[in-house]
């Protein structure tokens, strides 16, 4: 009898899947990577990256008393692994926030679906919360929920509310995972799948997407407008500053080479007893000419420019990343160029970034910018340039070719960006500030 019921539960939740395939095929990727996988230790079910786990007599139940149901919290748990849910616990972190926070980033995409299949009337405090998140968030990801509440925190009672209102699987198997990480098992052994594989299947998903695989009218814009936003890959300021270093001789003592010359004089004249002489000239690695532009239109707020400059002003006093001899071009530019200051001392810029005054305020064009490049070469100058840095919210005039040197865009704010309207030669770089701080 119990083995009976095993394979009815079985057999729902392979229903269920089905019915989700064929109704949204652009999750096939996420639905073939998740198994199934009776489990006695949860009362309902839940994921642990590898398998749907599940309470057999909780699946007959849940499907007898609406089979939508069933379907819609199959769609949740997949939603967690697509996110990667499971492993963006921060650290020190409360639980039961990242619970909701989590619950409430993959109902909001599923409330946006116009399918049948897992269509609910949401209530008038769904409704409520939702219209009060998107206000301040635009984009309802995990991660910026749980900054939300961190930041404006919830009662005891409303708390336990958002929770019972938002919660449709079980995430204990969340915390199995992270006593597995914190003993030393390797989360992606023993076939357990890692962050990076469900990364790759999201990208498989999104790839669907935008391939348009689906039904027409199945509600993709949420789960496309989140999923992008989630993938962006994002840099450090270091990293990003990486990409525009030249190679080249300086005069200094490179004490990881010697000269052979000396080496072999030695040992002919001695018999094992070589000469070490260190090379009094070393390659390096660095940053030789650099152009930043800063957006200063009137979309573009003055703290966040701030921020960047002192960001930059940072980076700038870890001289292994710059010659003793360098060029920095700050540009000020909204539809036209403002101000152009040429810095070749690190402190230039921090003095800068403390008495900056915003020329512009105007609407935003970025190709100005590209022809100061272009003219400054024409007449001799930025012969060693490897990149331009564009700190701007995005919203602006683009070029339409792409020039010979790396582009790369820091946007101020990662939610208004489009990056379908960005040309993909630019470098998009979206830095979380209060992660690197």
């Amino acid at each position: 009898m119990r083995e009976d019921r095993f394979l009815m539960a079985e057999k729902l939740l392979r229903s269920a899947k089905t019915e989700l395939y064929l109704a949204m095929r652009f999750m096939g990727p996420a639905l073939l990577s998740l198994g199934t996988a009776a489990d006695l230790s949860t009362r309902t079910m839940g994921t642990d990256a590898k398998d749907l786990r599940y309470h057999p007599l909780w699946v007959m139940q849940t499907y007898l008393q609406h089979p939508y149901i069933l379907s819609r919290i199959y769609l949740h748990t997949i939603l967690h692994c697509i996110f990667r849910h499971m492993y963006g616990l921060p650290s020190h972190a409360n639980h039961e926030l990242w619970d909701l926070s989590c619950d409430i980033a993959a109902e909001s995409v599923i409330d946006e679906m116009d399918l049948d299949i897992v269509r609910r009337t949401p209530s008038d405090f769904r409704e409520e919360w939702y219209a009060k998140l998107t206000g301040a968030l635009t984009v309802l990801t995990a991660e910026k929920l749980y900054r939300y509440f961190e930041e404006n925190p919830l009662s005891y009672d409303l708390m336990v509310r958002l929770s019972d209102e938002f919660r449709a699987d079980d995430h204990v198997f969340w915390k199995q995972m992270e006593n597995r990480e914190k003993d030393g098992q390797n989360p992606g052994a023993d076939s357990f799948p890692s962050e990076e594989d469900w990364k790759k299947t999201a990208k498989r998903v999104q790839g669907e997407l935008m391939r348009g695989a689906g039904r027409a009218g199945s509600g993709k814009g949420s789960l496309t407008r989140v999923l992008g936003f989630d993938l962006r890959e994002r840099l450090s300021y270091r990293e990003l500053l990486r990409k525009f270093t030249v190679i080249r001789e300086e005069c200094r003592v490179d004490p990881d080479s010697f000269d052979y010359g000396f080496y072999h004089y030695g040992m002919e004249l001695f018999g094992n007893m070589p000469l070490i002489e260190e090379n009094e000239f070393a390659e390096s690695d660095r940053i030789r000419e650099l152009v930043i532009a800063i957006d200063t239109s009137a979309s573009v707020d003055d703290t966040s420019v701030r921020r960047f400059l002192s960001e930059t002003a940072a980076v700038l006093f870890q001289r292994d990343l710059f010659f003793r001899s360098f060029e920095l071009h700050l540009l000020e530019c909204d539809a036209e160029i403002r101000s152009v200051r040429v810095i070749t001392k690190p402190e230039e810029i921090e003095t800068y970034a403390k008495r900056i005054e915003m020329h512009g305020g105007g609407g935003t064009d970025f190709r100005p910018v590209f022809r100061y490049i272009e003219d400054r070469k024409r007449e001799g100058g930025l012969r060693h340039l490897k990149g331009l840095i564009y700190f701007t919210d995005g919203l602006g005039r683009y070029p339409v070719q792409a020039p010979p040197y790396t582009t790369a865009f820091v946007f101020s704010r990662d939610d208004l960006v489009r990056d379908d309207e960005v040309p993909g030669w630019i470098l998009k770089v979206f830095p979380d500030w209060e992660e690197q701080a």
